[in-house]
């Protein structure tokens, strides 16, 4: 028995069948979903209009997966997605997600030190009551499940009170970058958790520039800090060495996810550096490896040489990455080493 969902497409204008996967007629070559792309364009330009750049963002995401890539339209609207991306990096809406009327992205390295800084204000947020958004991963049936299944695991193997700090930093570590795409308005699912691996998150689209995927890819670590920052802070005040154990094995875990390869944080950071800023970068992370006598930091430091070499660079430089990316590896190696 034939299942309608599955029977082909009729083009409008040519007649001819179109397979439901296709995004334009393989004859006349007319978009598929013309008219829905019209109405998703129409939204998105409204949404501009009244200045809700992270829902416009989301149309016009949706708009792109409704067209096939490399055409005129693609590319155009790809533009616009990126436009916007920086203009709401540059000028953060009211109540958007890394909303702060105050700092700029643009506003150079005191500005970009005070963005980081800014950004570990959840801690405080979280503390005052005020922490919504890192409970709304644990609504999920999937995250709390497999969170639990971690747990018991990790529990066995550890303890307790290890097991449990070790889950929520890297939850934390997770739900930054959830926060991250949100902003940009990319969908994507709560965290996953994988006993022995970690956690990940599915990305229902993808971010169309270096400079977002940069910026998604360092919130991880980020907020990573922050939490391995709080473990720290409690086991000063309790006395408790399972919380010193939490920060240390946290900030390392950070440290690794900045690895410049592949899929990991570091990688997706490195894509937006240039080659004189990645050397730069490859500087500050040996000195960091001389001074706190990580070794995982020897390793960082040679696979940003290697990375450095790569003719694949962008032309234009990303001061925001870079100085991020330092001050990550500059303060993780530290807590990595105060807390052991």
């Amino acid at each position: 028995m034939n299942d309608p969902a599955l029977a082909p497409l009729q083009c409008v204008q040519c007649g001819s069948e179109v397979a439901r996967s296709l995004l334009a007629c393989p004859s006349c070559g007319r978009l598929v979903h013309a008219e829905e792309l019209k109405q998703v364009a129409g939204e998105a330009e409204a949404l501009t209009q009244s200045g809700d750049r992270t829902e416009a963002l989301e149309r016009w995401r949706h708009a792109l997966g409704l067209l096939p890539s490399g055409t005129r339209q693609f590319e155009q609207i790809a533009g616009k997605v990126a436009a916007l991306g920086r203009d709401l990096e540059t000028n953060p809406q009211p109540g958007a997600p890394g909303a702060k009327k105050s700092l700029s992205v643009g506003a150079g390295t005191v500005g970009t030190v005070g963005l980081l800084l800014w950004k570990l204000k959840f801690v405080l947020a979280f503390a005052l009551g005020q922490g919504k958004f890192l409970l709304l991963g644990l609504t999920k049936a999937s995250t709390l499940l497999s969170m639990l299944l971690s747990f018991g695991v990790y529990w066995t193997a550890f303890g307790w009170r290890f097991a449990l700090g070790l889950l929520l930093s890297i939850y934390v570590h997770e739900m930054g970058h959830v926060f991250a795409l949100r902003r940009y308005g990319i969908p994507a699912t709560a965290p996953m958790f994988i006993p022995g691996v970690g956690a990940l998150i599915r990305l229902k689209q993808h971010p169309v520039t270096a400079r977002e995927d940069a910026r998604v890819g360092l919130a991880g670590p980020i907020w990573g800090l922050a939490a391995a920052g709080v473990a720290y802070g409690v086991s000063l005040a309790t006395g408790w060495g399972s919380w010193a154990a939490i920060a240390h094995v946290g900030a390392w875990i950070n440290l690794f996810n900045l690895l410049p390869f592949g899929s990991l944080d570091g990688g997706r950071a490195f894509n937006a550096l240039t080659k004189s800023q990645r050397l730069l970068l490859a500087g500050v992370i040996f000195a960091a490896w001389f001074l706190s006598g990580e070794s995982l930091l020897l390793l960082l430091g040679i696979a940003a040489v290697m990375r450095a070499t790569s003719p694949r660079a962008p032309a234009e430089p990303d001061r925001w990455t870079l100085i991020t990316f330092a001050l990550l590896i500059a303060i993780l190696s530290a807590l990595a080493r105060v807390a052991s």
